[in-house]
């Protein structure tokens, strides 16, 4: 068993761990980043790397009608628990330093922001049309050095087949690699292929490291303090049942074999309050044929339905939205997404990974047809229920408005859509072959866990703060409790949490 010292240990590498690190690496502590696989970033690594900053200088040089104000009326406005002392008093710590980091880290010549076009989850007031959502910039392989791209983990639809990455790394790998670039080149150490197993306690009860399985045996790393942003427990199925999220590991989007919760539990050991009634940031999963799911989003036409062949909700709703009413009712999931050949037998919609259409079919995970009624047999579904719920969605088509779920009223409804009918988001479904593809619940990882402080201090049961121990990212209860108010919240509140507890150390 060897030992390290570091002032700062983070356990996990996603947007927000690397966040963490980095600025403690600008700030000149000894960090060590412990990683549980061969690859930085996480499920981070597959995302489009949006990120929910509010009010920064990105926003402001975009001409964008954002600020923290408004940010705060759209969040008061969204959140159930947005009033309570605690809550509140985290939003405020959340607003007011997004604008800080965001310029804090465009200091540094290794970060480039830039504002991404897409809308917010909800219409209540504060809502910035088209979004306040910023993005890394992209970067292309050979601008990095060395380690670093070699250690960025794939985009998904490349992970799950060993296969590396490509030469422009954008979205959640240009995050990663940015982060990963400013940690290493001033000082930081990487450690992957580092399972954290349990929280190393001085005799006062102050975290002060982490014992942690490798290959070469167990490890325990010494440090002033222990930042925990290492992801979920999306991977571990006794956790999920326990806790009653729904869906199960194998449709999860985190990478594989990862994110079992062992940090969690580590802290609940030590006293931590924890808080799992947020469940997950859930989507629709387009089912593969090894069983796994795939986050979808951005349907442009077709019409998705339950056992019983009825539809029961708005497609284009956001994907957390949609996914909870998936989990709403148990003939729900799975379900089948019915649509047509007019984009030429390919899912009408963003899927990642897709997969192959011909393997689908002979893995049943689509079926096809050259009509409804045959479809539905083809899917176990009453054919009488599907061929009346198509025939009435087309209805819906014509006329241009869904008198069902209000497919098409909202702004992110038609955000990925072109339809040229009199609703762009209602594409009728009459052009045989037909298919139906089967989705399950996927997510991007559950959001319940440790419970923290404004300055993302682990808390005991009795609200007091675990010397040493800070926690980010889905290791802890959300900020944002159930909700999900738009594109990157996961990612901008990992990421300002990790910075603020950097910030507490500093100060300690």
């Amino acid at each position: 068993m060897s030992e390290q010292q570091y002032d700062l240990i983070v356990v996990g590498s996603g947007g927000g761990a690397l966040t963490g690190a980095a600025v403690a690496a600008r700030a000149g502590l000894s960090v060590a980043v412990v990683e549980r696989t061969g690859y930085l970033g996480g499920t981070s690594a597959y995302s489009g790397g949006a990120c929910w900053l509010p009010g920064s200088q990105v926003q402001q040089r975009a001409g964008l009608p954002d600020s923290t104000e408004g940010a705060r009326a759209y969040l008061e406005a969204i959140l159930p628990d947005a009033a309570d002392a605690a809550v509140s008093a985290k939003l405020d710590a959340f607003l007011a330093h997004s604008p800080e980091l965001v310029a804090s880290l465009e200091e540094d010549d290794a970060m480039s922001f830039d504002w991404l076009p897409f809308s917010e989850y909800y219409d209540a007031p504060g809502r910035v049309p088209m979004g306040r959502s910023i993005q890394p910039a992209s970067i292309k392989r050979d601008e990095l050095r060395e380690d670093v791209a070699a250690l960025v983990r794939p985009p998904v639809e490349l992970d799950r087949v060993g296969a590396p990455g490509r030469r422009t790394l954008s979205g959640g790998q240009a995050l990663i690699a940015r982060l990963a670039t400013i940690v290493l080149r001033d000082g930081g150490t990487v450690l992957t292929e580092h399972r954290m197993t349990d929280l190393l306690t001085g005799d006062d009860g102050r975290v002060v490291g982490v014992r942690a399985e490798t290959p070469s045996g167990e490890v325990e790393l010494t440090a002033r303090a222990v930042l925990i942003a290492a992801g979920g427990f999306e991977g571990d199925a006794a956790m999920r049942t326990e806790h009653g999220v729904p869906g199960e590991v194998a449709w999860s989007m985190a990478p594989r074999g990862t994110n079992a919760g062992e940090p969690i539990t580590a802290a609940a050991g030590l006293g931590a309050a924890t808080d799992f009634s947020a469940l997950g940031w859930f989507c629709p999963g387009l089912e593969q044929p090894d069983g796994g799911g795939s986050f979808t989003l951005g349907f442009r036409s077709g019409l998705m339905v339950d056992a019983t062949g009825n539809r029961y909700g708005n497609e284009c709703l956001p994907y957390d939205r949609f996914g909870r009413l998936m989990a709403a009712a148990p003939e729900r999931i799975p379900s089948w997404f019915v649509f047509d050949s007019s984009e030429g037998g390919r899912l009408p919609a963003i899927a990642m990974p897709e997969g192959d259409p011909a393997e689908h079919l002979a893995a049943g995970t689509w079926v096809q047809a050259d009509t409804i009624s045959e479809l539905a047999e083809a899917a176990g579904l009453p054919a009488e229920a599907l061929t009346a719920s198509v025939e009435r969605y087309n209805g819906f088509c014509e006329t241009g408005t869904d008198d069902d779920f209000g497919r098409g009223a909202d702004e992110y409804d038609t955000f990925f859509t072109a339809g040229t009918g009199p609703n762009k988001a209602l594409t009728p479904c009459d052009q045989g072959p037909f298919f139906a593809a089967r989705f399950v619940l996927s997510d991007l990882g559950t959001k319940g866990g440790l419970v923290t402080d404004a300055a993302a201090r682990v808390l005991r049961t009795d609200g007091t703060a675990i010397p040493g121990l800070y926690a980010s990212s889905n290791s802890t209860a959300s900020v944002f409790g159930p909700v999900y108010p738009g594109p990157g919240a996961p990612l901008g509140s990992a990421m300002v949490f990790a910075s603020l507890a950097v910030r507490d150390l500093l100060a300690d």
